[in-house]
């Protein structure tokens, strides 16, 4: 038997009682809930009713609280005010758990989500929903907890966690590069270079990754121009000519020999990728362990604000 529905006052007048006895006024009450005065003194008048207690007197236009109306008002405002912080509780808690990754398309495709799951084995309960965008942090509007994105490119206010080192060399399909042996710089002249060019630049394409030892891409007459890094990439693989890999992004494909490494020369970048919080974003436990954890699988140092 359901006793307690039995027991209770109507549940609709709680709220418009709450609310004049808090305020000890019926006018004051209707504008606070955005309902007429009216219904106000209706809903007051069917809880009196239903207790079979007065709990305001009404004197002169104006109302004043019974001592049965002062206790009931501290016993509903105390229920409603401990339902509101176990709704607002409940309403955070996905959130809590639930965090946006942004990620450049390449990062993400071939270094984040190969090694996601270890994440989720270490933290169940944290959801990560991964975005991907191309375009620097300052230009994006869209909400996210952590980014992380090539340093150098504009990033706004956002509040930079960690830097991460990398190196850069060339990549390419061993079906592409029949001789086993590695090739010198001035050799990769006779050979179609895959070329991405992005706006704003990447902090290093062939024309900056020649300029270290001394080379000119102009030199290099066979290029190939992509916008799209990941498609470059896959051009690489599919043995369309050679292409400039970062370690982080090409290491796997290295790995599963789908791409070779034609030439010794690498040029290390200590600082080559950023991990950033959003500017605007809180301190939670979850947001600590995301960071943590790119902190761990880039090999990298969090900084003493993060």
């Amino acid at each position: 038997m359901n006793t307690l529905g039995k027991s209770l006052p109507p549940l609709a007048s709680l709220l418009p009682f709450e609310a004049a006895a808090r305020l000890q006024s019926f006018s004051k009450a209707a504008d606070e809930l955005h309902i007429t005065q009216a219904a106000i003194s209706r809903q007051i008048r069917g809880l009196e009713e239903d207790l079979g207690v007065k709990l305001f007197c009404r004197r002169n236009r104006a109302v004043f609280l019974t001592p049965e109306g002062r206790n009931l008002g501290l016993v509903i405002s105390a229920a409603l005010q401990s339902i509101s912080a176990s709704a607002s509780k409940l309403r955070e808690t996905p959130r809590t758990h639930r965090l946006v990754l942004l990620c450049q398309l390449c990062e993400a495709f071939y270094w984040l989500m190969p090694r996601l799951s270890t994440f989720h084995q270490l933290h169940p309960q944290i959801e990560i929903q991964v975005a991907t965008s191309t375009r620097p942090l300052a230009e994006l509007n869209d909400p996210f907890d952590v980014a992380l994105q090539s340093t150098g490119r504009p990033s706004g206010s956002h509040r930079l966690a960690l830097t991460a080192s990398d190196e850069v060399f060339p990549v390419c399909s061993p079906d592409y590069l029949r001789v086993r042996k590695p090739i010198g710089i001035g050799q990769l002249r006779s050979h179609m270079l895959l070329h991405h060019r992005g706006t704003p630049p990447h902090a290093m394409e062939w024309d900056t990754w020649l300029q270290v030892f001394g080379e000119n891409l102009d030199s290099y007459p066979r290029v190939t121009l992509f916008d799209s890094y990941p498609l470059m990439l896959q051009a690489a693989v599919e043995g369309h000519g050679i292409a400039l890999g970062w370690h982080r992004t090409a290491q796997r494909l290295i790995e599963t020999k789908a791409l070779i490494r034609p030439c010794a020369e690498s040029v290390p970048l200590p600082e080559a990728i950023s991990v950033f919080r959003q500017h605007r974003g809180d301190d939670r436990a979850s947001v600590r362990a995301l960071i943590d954890w790119l902190a761990h699988e880039l090999g990298a140092t969090l900084l003493p604000q993060a």
